[in-house]
């Protein structure tokens, strides 16, 4: 028998779809520049180089993949290393901050807050001329010059990414019931026990998830790192754009093409230890 005609069925039927059109075209809009890519780093040889940035490939080879120059690799390892002291750095600077902020009775602590996020308002390219003018009066001061170290660097890369931890750490202890901690204390746990055992565990998707964020934008920063490097010792992004300044070579293809699968398989051992939910739990890191 058949079902008498609902307006409302239509109207839900009509909503579904476009709801997937609109989910369909959002995705093909985020992946379509990857895939390019990825495709594009594939061609092999051809007599000239515009024809070795057809997409699809015309002939599947690993050619550019072995044409990747060492610095880029260096300058990669490099960036890996710095993004992972930042990360470190910004969870330890972070952590302690956000449990300032949330639990603490500070005078002037609405200022305290604005200046933990001050990074996020400050034009990169403005937060690396001014480390770098920093590090030159210490210089003279001291005699130590810390552009072109990876300490120098380190620091520039932490003052941008531990608003991040901040953010996400703070996030989550504004919805934490402080009575949780307090029944721990009264059935004989030290206020360190309590934090250590009851309050860590719950603030630490937080804290990973900060982690991963300032991991992030310490690995993809330019307008800093541009200033804070020499040569020969350089970031991989710098190391990107000043490749693209000098030659459009196809071998960049396949060097980024390396990048996102290092990326995607370092999501994949997040999602497999933590969970990417977390990301979306805490609020985004509260971002620029």
């Amino acid at each position: 028998m058949a079902r008498p005609f609902s307006i409302h069925r239509v109207q839900r039927r009509l909503g579904k779809g476009l709801f997937w059109l609109y989910c369909s075209l959002s995705y093909i809009f985020l992946l379509a520049p990857i895939v390019v890519v990825i495709g594009t780093s594939f061609n092999g040889p051809t007599e000239t180089v515009d024809a070795s940035f057809d997409f699809p490939p015309k002939n599947l080879s690993f050619h550019w993949y072995t044409q990747i120059p060492r610095t880029q690799f260096e300058a990669l390892g490099l960036s890996f290393a710095l993004a992972a002291i930042s990360a470190v750095g910004a969870c330890l600077l972070g952590v302690p901050a956000a449990l300032g902020l949330v639990r603490s009775n500070l005078p002037g602590k609405a200022l305290i807050a604005a200046i933990f996020r001050a990074p996020l308002q400050i034009p990169s390219i403005v937060t690396g001329i001014a480390f770098l003018q920093l590090y030159y009066l210490v210089g003279d001061l001291t005699g130590l010059y810390w552009q072109g170290t990876l300490a120098g660097l380190a620091l520039g890369h932490i003052f941008v990414a531990t608003p991040y931890v901040v953010g996400t750490v703070t996030a989550i202890l504004q919805r934490f019931d402080r009575r949780l901690e307090e029944a721990a204390v009264i059935h004989g746990a030290t206020p360190w026990r309590a934090f250590r055992r009851v309050t860590l565990p719950v603030i630490m998707p937080g804290v990973y998830a900060g982690a991963l964020y300032a991991f992030m934008v310490s690995f993809a920063d330019v307008p800093i790192s541009i200033f804070l490097t020499v040569p020969g010792f350089v970031t991989y992004p710098v190391e990107i754009f000043f490749a693209l300044e000098n030659d459009f070579d196809p071998s960049l293809m396949a060097s980024a093409s390396v990048v996102i699968l290092v990326c995607l398989a370092l999501l994949l051992v997040m999602q497999r230890v933590v969970g990417l939910e977390v990301l979306l739990r805490t609020g985004g890191g509260g971002g620029r």
